[in-house]
């Protein structure tokens, strides 16, 4: 339903190869970098310490190490460490064993990912002690608190999309609509929709991080730890300003169409989206990566490209096609192409930006789940442009005719299919970005 569709995919397209073929690898999560004694080191007895160096700058909290199924103690070395990325573990004086394994796990400050390894110090000289299991293998996260994870995910992004870009598509092209019984009951669902799943997540991300169950969502324990980190203070920011979110909407309820058109409405309206986006983004991966300046400026164009084209095509479908006016089928169907073709675009390029800093190579690209479940991404985002860009002609001559016949129902109806058929393969790409921001890149 768009008028210039194909020149900016095409650009696009072209972006992202370059980009790919041209970017250097990227280091996404918090990886082991070294350890003091290396791993593999001959040892004649157990160490009194252990000292491991992450790649990025860790909390103590969120780093778990274990020797025979026992937590070991973890804390900061006493000179080095002026990054703030390695820490000290105290190991046992008998391990009973001839080989030393120590299983290690952390959580990113950015993302909260988990990530997990082992690392392991032949003995010359068993120490006597009570028998410990020696070889554990590394915790995993619950797969059903991932999905749980995933799904929040979904969810809080597809509400979102409609609230910012149902208020975007307000402003910009059906302030008239903010009268429309559906379009606010659309707004008002996806407030409620974006706040609950704010809340939800946080726990299942902490539970997921921490190596918990799903029942693990719901402790408070589970929240007051999550909340001592970075992410945890996004997660909160967040909350705030679904709360504020309210204050928007509430203003656009009462005043209607008036609220709009008012200059003041729309630049806390701006305002407010921007918050949500950006906090959105940065519980992602848009900070990881060679040049985090731009993966932050990237996800915000590409969440505020998706909002506009997303937000736009549901009021479109319960809000614009229903009422059957000519003279908003006239303006709006028209000024919303527009303005879709903008934002595919957007998407497009913000996206290229946002696969360079994170996949960081075409190898990752074609061999990493997170790759794969990219290419999935993209594969349905150029099945929805191909359909959208091979019916831009028959939009233009069913629009005139149903100007023409005054919004007939009969001429209205192949509007409502195709933009439900493209309402609903973008739910599918958002499914695969819900997925995207569960998934650790390069694995």
């Amino acid at each position: 339903m768009r008028h210039r569709v194909v020149s900016p995919w095409t650009t696009a397209l072209a972006t992202v190869a370059a980009l790919l073929l041209s970017a250097p690898a990227a280091s996404a999560h918090t990886e082991l970098e070294s350890s003091s004694p290396r791993d593999g080191t001959l040892l004649t007895h157990p160490p009194a310490t252990v000292r491991l160096t992450f790649s990025e700058r860790v909390d103590l909290p969120d780093v778990h190490v274990t020797a025979g199924g026992e937590r070991l103690e973890v804390s900061r070395p006493d000179q080095g460490d002026r990054r703030g990325n390695a820490v000290e573990v105290a190991v046992p004086k008998a391990t009973g064993q001839d080989r030393l394994t120590l299983v290690w796990q952390v959580r990113d400050m950015e993302d909260g990912h988990p990530t997990s390894g082992t690392i392991s110090f032949p003995l010359t000289a068993k120490a006597k002690a009570a028998p410990a299991t020696d070889g554990a293998a590394a915790p995993m996260p619950s797969g059903s608190v991932r999905t749980a994870w995933a799904a929040a995910r979904w969810a809080g992004y597809l509400a979102l999309a409609l609230y910012v870009g149902g208020l975007a598509f307000l402003a910009l092209l059906w302030p008239q609509g903010a009268q429309d019984r559906r379009t606010r009951r659309v707004l008002t669902l996806a407030w409620a929709g974006g706040l609950a799943a704010s809340l939800a997540a946080p726990g299942l991300q902490g539970a997921y991080g921490a190596m918990g169950t799903l029942g693990d969502a719901f402790h408070l324990a589970t929240y007051r730890d999550l909340l001592g980190t970075e992410v945890g203070i996004v997660a909160a920011c967040r909350m705030l300003m679904w709360v504020l979110a309210a204050i928007v909407l509430a203003a656009l309820l009462q005043g209607g169409e008036r609220a709009a058109r008012s200059p003041g409405w729309r630049v806390g309206a701006l305002a407010v989206a921007l918050g949500l986006l950006r906090t959105t983004g940065m519980a992602g991966h848009d900070a990881e990566g060679t040049h985090p300046g731009w993966g932050a400026v990237a996800d915000l164009v590409h969440l505020l490209g998706v909002c506009v084209w997303l937000g736009g095509l549901a009021l479109l479908l319960l809000g614009v096609l229903p009422r059957r006016r000519p003279e908003e089928l006239s303006a709006a169907v028209s000024g919303y192409s527009t303005l879709a073709g903008v934002s595919v675009a957007a998407i497009a390029v913000a996206g290229a930006v946002l696969a360079w800093q994170i996949v960081g190579s075409v190898g990752a690209l074609f061999h990493t789940g997170y790759g794969h479940l990219l290419l999935l991404k993209l594969a349905f985002l150029a099945a929805v442009l191909l359909i959208a860009q091979g019916s831009r002609s028959w939009v233009r001559t069913r629009l005139d005719i149903a100007v023409l016949l005054r919004g007939d129902r009969a001429t209205v109806r192949p509007f409502v299919y195709s933009v439900a058929a493209e309402t609903g393969l973008v739910l599918v790409v958002l499914a695969a970005t819900s997925l995207l921001v569960t998934s650790a890149p390069g694995r």
